[in-house]
């Protein structure tokens, strides 16, 4: 997971929920990735989780600069928002394999069986949904080129959230895949062929190459869409995990006083309040 004070709250939230519903939560370690050291930040966890087994570890911002583009919100243009694709050059050589989680989200199921799912061969396992509709997730400066959507060809893609995933450190590197995912960054410095931050790299490199694992592991969307963050309810079917991914997190809803249904799903993990709210009135 990364780690900074604006999120600090959905992550302690996140944490909670996964050692809450762990079979074993001694056998959790954490790999927490920020871009500077925040001392408030460290002891806050600390503090919070006597126990927790967790390193930290410093992402340098500067391997991004010059290769992130502007999205269509501000928030997906921040540079630890692009720590995932660096995994494998941060996490120490003897992890083989990680789950990387977004910090806007709570387990309700044992991570472990997560965790253990066969990835068959593949890079990546994550939920797929090929109802959605792909297209919207590039330009048309990017479909109407002669040569750009050949990326695809030979393969069946299908949209996937990468703020849930497990990935098999060793075949990322081995594959050569953050490689692969700056050349699209840096195709598109220069075409505009997309405008969801560090998301549709990741689709032009995996879509249609992934393990797909059952959507209960990704209730994603709680959080309404980039623009506006309307409310949305839950999908039918049994769920594992809760995501609030999209412009509205639930922590921020709850404190304006209008929150959305969904995010008294996420209340009972909230373990965190900024200082500045006790000297209030």
């Amino acid at each position: 997971m990364t780690l900074d004070s604006n999120y600090l709250r959905g992550t302690m939230g996140a944490i909670l929920s996964i050692l809450q519903h762990s079979t074993c939560p001694e056998n959790v370690e954490f790999h927490f990735l920020w871009a500077r050291f925040e001392p408030e930040v460290f002891y806050t966890i600390k503090s919070t989780f006597p126990y927790l087994k967790f390193k930290i570890y410093r992402f340098e911002s500067s391997r991004v600069y010059g290769k992130i583009s502007k999205s269509i919100r501000q928030a997906l243009d921040q540079p630890l928002n692009y720590a995932r694709i660096y995994l494998s050059d941060i996490i120490p050589g003897h992890v083989k394999r990680v789950l990387y989680l977004d910090s806007d989200l709570v387990v309700v199921d044992d991570i472990a069986k997560l965790w253990e799912v066969d990835l068959g061969g593949k890079v990546v396992a994550a939920p797929e949904y090929c109802h959605a509709n792909f297209t919207r997730y590039f330009t048309e400066i990017f479909w109407s080129d002669p040569e750009l959507p050949r990326a695809f060809q030979g393969r069946n893609p299908c949209y996937f959230n990468t703020g849930v995933m497990v990935v098999d450190v060793e075949k990322w590197r081995e594959g050569r895949y953050t490689h692969k995912v700056e050349e699209w960054m840096r195709v598109q410095k220069k075409k505009r062929i997309y405008h969801l931050g560090s998301l549709p790299p990741f689709l032009l490199v995996l879509a249609g190459e992934i393990k797909g694992v059952d959507h209960r592991w990704n209730q994603h969307g709680l959080g309404g869409d980039n623009i506006e963050g309307k409310c949305r309810s839950l999908h039918p079917g049994p769920v594992s995990l809760l995501h609030w991914s999209g412009k509205g997190k639930p922590w921020l809803r709850l404190d304006s006083r209008n929150p959305c249904t969904v995010d008294h799903l996420w209340a009972p993990y909230d373990l965190y309040r900024p200082t500045s709210h006790f000297f209030e009135g």
